[in-house]
């Protein structure tokens, strides 16, 4: 029987910027904006999902009068990232 994936990872964009999160432990939003392509608006509400999930935390400070927004993958995010990874590998053993 197969697993269900966890729907909050299973968006796209979710998923690379807590891939990219899962290595780097913090980013900027102009980094993850760069990385994965995206609009500022919809990296935006992606953001807010995955914050709502407890995820990720995301500070918003200023750095040089500039608005500088940081996301950081908290402990239940990586526990969440490594058992859909761990699903995905499930699925593809059982094909």
């Amino acid at each position: 029987m197969f697993k269900d994936l966890d729907p909050i990872l299973h968006s796209q964009l979710r998923l690379a910027i807590m891939s990219l999160l899962i290595s780097v432990k913090e980013a900027e939003f102009t980094f993850i904006k760069e990385k994965t392509n995206a609009t500022a608006g919809n990296i935006s509400v992606q953001v807010q999902k995955l914050k709502d999930a407890n995820y990720i935390e995301v500070t918003k400070q200023f750095k040089d009068n500039y608005p500088q927004t940081i996301c950081k993958i908290t402990a239940t995010g990586v526990k969440a990232f490594e058992a859909y990874v761990k699903t995905l590998q499930e699925y593809i053993k059982k094909s």
